[in-house]
């Protein structure tokens, strides 16, 4: 069981990575950061992709859940998840964001000593 949730976590990284290493998807999620918009405030807001392609980028990052969506009435609410990021930055990038600073220290030492 543990190493079905290991892999399920892993298969989960890899489609956040994947939704967010295209250029339109991350610039969604930017549009997103500070408040919700609608599907068609996001077609405004990237004038050079027709609302079929918004809509496609829209449905790889809500799969990948970094998007929230809402329906009220006929309006898609669209609204940034952030919580999948924090995650890979926890998991991620804290982990070797120390490596380059330990090896600072310890050439410091050595060159000290």
């Amino acid at each position: 069981m543990l190493y079905k949730y290991n892999m399920n976590k892993v298969l989960s990284d890899d489609f956040i990575f994947k939704a967010i290493a295209h250029e339109t998807r991350r610039q969604i999620l930017d549009l997103l950061q500070k408040k919700g918009k609608t599907t068609g405030q996001l077609c405004l807001d990237l004038p050079k992709l027709d609302r079929c392609t918004v809509m496609q980028h829209l449905r790889y990052l809500e799969k990948a859940k970094l998007v929230i969506v809402k329906k009220h009435g006929r309006e898609r609410w669209n609204y940034l998840n952030a919580l999948p990021i924090k995650r890979i930055h926890e998991s991620w990038i804290n982990q070797y964001s120390s490596i380059p600073l330990d090896s600072l220290i310890k050439l410091q030492s050595r060159l000290q000593g």
